[in-house]
């Protein structure tokens, strides 16, 4: 399904929440002591989408840095490193039960304990997650966790999905040369067989693969925390429509960017 300068399904854009009360509760996880901007981007990319409420987590080594300059966040555990600490979980599922929807929003560093919250974190929480960034990254050693989930979707540049590939369906090969179409075809077939939706970017168009379903929407370039959150907000607002809303948002969000 090819999406070009008008909606696939312009019905989505009408049946959205109007006021706030109903437009969806949204927890945006990410960020370590060296950075936080991926969270911030899909904050604001977020709000930008509709959502109704948000919260934010943040490690606590970033508590004196950005208290004043992001009232709204929340600050959670953190490594000697200033990473999520595994001690974060608890907190992050009581916020999680609060929510309609998670982000894994990125910029969480490359640290075995933060890893290992990610990993328990997708295991205990049963409910909606989009994962962006280095979020992805993390389970690059064992992927069959993000492919074997329910309620999951995956934004991912391509090739971090190149590599996830090799361990979790190797055959056919996800190449840098193969035309749209083929590319088209392969996770046409691959989401077929796992519950997670996936969404990467290659030759200039978003894809969105889901149950079999490929959507294509031609983009100028691709900002994935933002993304991310354009995804989240509409899958909550819509949430018996993964493929449609999914789509959907990946229009919004590059209609929004010009």
């Amino acid at each position: 399904m090819k999406q070009g300068s008008e909606p696939l399904f312009p019905d989505l854009l009408w049946s959205r929440p109007e006021n706030k009360a109903t437009a969806g509760r949204l927890l945006i996880i990410g960020g370590n002591s060296q950075g936080f901007r991926s969270p911030a981007n899909a904050f604001m990319a977020a709000h930008k989408a509709g959502i109704g409420s948000l919260r934010v987590i943040l490690p606590d080594k970033l508590r004196k840095s950005v208290s004043k300059l992001f009232p709204e966040a929340i600050f959670a555990p953190s490594t000697l490193s200033g990473s999520f600490a595994k001690t974060a979980l608890a907190q992050s599922i009581e916020e999680a039960k609060w929510a309609d929807g998670v982000l894994l929003a990125g910029d969480f560093g490359k640290n075995s304990e933060t890893a290992v919250f990610l990993e328990t974190f997708l295991s205990k929480y049963a409910g909606r997650v989009v994962l962006a960034g280095d979020g992805v990254d993390n389970f690059q050693s064992n992927p069959n966790v993000l492919f074997s989930r329910k309620n999951s979707a995956l934004v991912v540049n391509f090739g971090v999905l190149q590599a996830l590939s090799k361990k979790e369906r190797p055959d056919p090969p996800l190449t840098s040369s193969m035309s749209l179409y083929e590319l088209v075809n392969v996770l046409g077939q691959w989401s077929k067989e796992i519950p997670t939706a996936l969404i990467t970017s290659h030759q200039g168009s978003t894809l969105v693969a889901f149950k079999g379903k490929v959507s294509t929407t031609p983009v100028k370039s691709v900002n994935m925390p933002e993304l991310a959150a354009y995804i989240v907000t509409w899958w909550i607002q819509q949430s018996n429509k993964t493929f449609e809303s999914i789509t959907s948002a990946v229009w919004e969000c590059n209609k929004s960017a010009k």
